[in-house]
């Protein structure tokens, strides 16, 4: 472990003694190091076998979200891609939450949100987890979230058993008949791609970070219904947002549609628990 990590901290240039090195938590698809030297508090990933461009992705797209001058992101020293030795180094960020990081949290994101691409989609395919997502530049959001984010979830549904008879059927009518609950004027917001509440945490003086992007350019509501899928985000956050960036009135009407990316994503990954949320959206709107 620690010739790899010896290798990391030398390619960000830092060649000072190491004074700590423990093993953190950091998700399920990397290993994740919380390490000091003389020079600086780091925090590594390293992945085996992680897919090509994997890191590099991951910091394209926190540093796309630095260039706002919204929302705080974790400094990027340096990253590889080397089969087999995949990492990524990081400033390790640490605090406590304060009584309005929430708030601010909130009002972070809307700010990211209210900066914007000249299309929708991402130049490069990405990532989410470890599954890869197939993008493009669209001038059209319903375009692009149909074509790139609802049928390609399909097509992997149908690769791995996971949608089949009913469930497909109606997978196919409500592809075709997207146009009519998603917008095509939809402004390509700057997204983080992939909120949830395990990808943000309080640095210091109380100051909310977001971490592991997906990035991408799109309806920010798609973001907003993410973060109502698995918690993890207070009243308070959705006040702030609010406050500063209104939701569309046709946001509730439109939510379980952006939801059902995500929920897709986790049925193609891990199985059938998500199945019953998939196929309630599915009811919803095509019977």
């Amino acid at each position: 472990m620690n010739q790899f990590i010896e290798k990391a901290l030398h390619q960000a240039g830092d060649n000072s003694a190491m004074k700590q090195i423990k093993r953190v938590a950091g998700g399920s698809i990397n290993e994740s190091y919380f390490v000091e030297t003389d020079v600086q508090q780091y925090f590594i990933k390293h992945h085996a076998d992680a897919p090509n461009r994997f890191f590099e992705l991951e910091a394209k797209g926190l540093e796309l979200i630095r260039e706002t001058n919204s929302i705080a992101v974790p400094e990027v020293f340096t990253y590889s891609d080397a089969r087999q030795n995949a990492f990524l180094v990081m400033e390790w960020v640490d605090g406590v939450p304060s009584a309005d990081t929430d708030w601010k949290l909130g009002d972070r994101i809307a700010a990211m949100h209210q900066t914007f691409g000249e299309k929708h989609g991402f130049s490069d395919d990405t990532f989410i987890g470890t599954l890869p997502q197939s993008n493009g530049l669209f001038a059209s959001w319903h375009e692009y979230y149909r074509d790139r984010r609802l049928a390609a979830q399909l097509r992997l549904g149908i690769d791995r058993g996971r949608i089949t008879g009913k469930r497909r059927n109606r997978m196919e009518l409500l592809i075709e008949n997207l146009g009519k609950w998603v917008p095509d004027d939809a402004e390509p917001s700057y997204l983080h791609g992939d909120l949830w509440g395990g990808n943000w945490l309080s640095g210091p003086h109380g100051e909310p970070y977001v971490i592991d992007p997906s990035f991408l350019y799109g309806d920010r509501h798609f973001e907003l219904a993410f973060t109502e899928v698995f918690g993890g985000f207070s009243s308070e956050f959705y006040r702030a947002y609010q406050e500063r960036f209104p939701l569309s009135p046709d946001y509730e009407a439109i939510k379980p549609l952006y939801q059902l990316y995500y929920l897709l994503v986790h049925l193609n990954m891990f199985g059938e628990s998500y199945g019953r949320s998939v196929d309630t959206i599915l009811k919803r709107y095509v019977g």
